[in-house]
């Protein structure tokens, strides 16, 4: 299997990291932290300029119709710099919601305006009872006319202090803990009923708890099949999983180059540190038996 990027995967990775490097210095990242939304607007604008907003999209939603290595690539660049922007709460969760559950007018209507910066949304499935089990879900929504009414409430929503619309699940039916029986909405945030307690975690993000009482949505809110959102919800957290991994890598990476530069310029005893210690050597247990002996030989040198 052929693991190596394209040329237009590497033009990606560059485009992505050349603008990082000229915006996402660490005395720049703590001016964007400091703004009143936790991260840059400039920058988010900059992100729909380059493609990068819509890029899992089809291109008839102004997208370009790029896939999970593409988003990888991406979330590893944001990574290296620690980007504070919602770009997996926005194009990765809820973009991978619109793309699965979303009809044609849904998609057409919801996907172009994430694509061109016009609004920030989020998909939310967890809530305070859950403790991670995706089919645990009390929010609950019964039908009223032509649409349905939504109560309950969702935690611990990162970036849902800025959000424009949500994307929630709700229980249609079953029990508690019944995969069968949940349903997505499209919520808009301000609308009645939407309350949103809004703190910072612990490093420095936004995030809300979401409130929804009584809240009314038309016919158009609901994603795919009534009842039928579970296997679209375990998709949206496995695209979100791998996204989150692409990231760590990228942080990974920087803390790999800080730590070797770290090495090669901190002097003691008159020579840079990284010629006196270990660092430097194939741990050994990384090494077969027969070459294990002089591994630990050299290493204890």
């Amino acid at each position: 299997m052929d693991f190596d990027l394209t040329d237009e995967q590497r033009l990606l990775s560059d485009s992505v990291d050349r603008l990082l490097a000229d915006t996402y210095t660490f005395e720049k990242r703590k001016t964007y932290l400091a703004e009143p939304e936790g991260w840059s607007r400039g920058l988010w604008s900059q992100y729909a300029e380059l493609g990068l907003l819509g890029l899992p999209f089809a291109e008839e939603y102004g997208g370009f119709g790029g896939g999970g290595i593409e988003t990888m690539l991406v979330m590893q660049a944001f990574g290296r710099v620690l980007a504070l922007e919602p770009y997996l709460a926005s194009v990765v969760l809820s973009g991978t919601a619109l793309r699965l559950a979303g009809n044609k007018a849904q998609q057409s209507a919801l996907l172009p305006q994430i694509a061109e910066a016009s609004w920030s949304s989020l998909s939310r499935i967890g809530e305070r009872q859950a403790r991670y089990d995706l089919s645990d879900v009390l929010t609950n929504a019964k039908p009223k006319g032509g649409g349905w009414v939504l109560d309950g409430g969702k935690s611990v929503v990162v970036h849902g202090d800025i959000a424009d619309k949500l994307i929630v699940s709700a229980r249609v039916s079953g029990d508690r803990n019944d995969p069968g029986g949940i349903a997505l909405f499209v919520v808009d945030a301000k609308a009645n009923g939407v309350a949103r307690r809004a703190y910072r975690l612990r490093d420095g993000m936004g995030a809300a708890e979401i409130a929804l009482a009584g809240v009314e949505v038309g016919r158009d809110a609901l994603l795919c099949e009534a009842g039928a959102a579970f296997p679209v919800i375990e998709r949206v957290v496995e695209a979100g999983i791998a996204a989150t991994a692409a990231e760590a890598v990228g942080a990974m990476e920087t803390m790999q180059a800080m730590t070797l530069e770290y090495l090669k310029t901190r002097q003691q005893f008159g020579r840079p540190i990284g010629d006196n210690q270990a660092l430097q050597h194939a741990p050994p247990r990384c090494l077969s038996r027969s070459n294990r002996g002089a591994a630990w030989r050299s290493w204890r040198r």
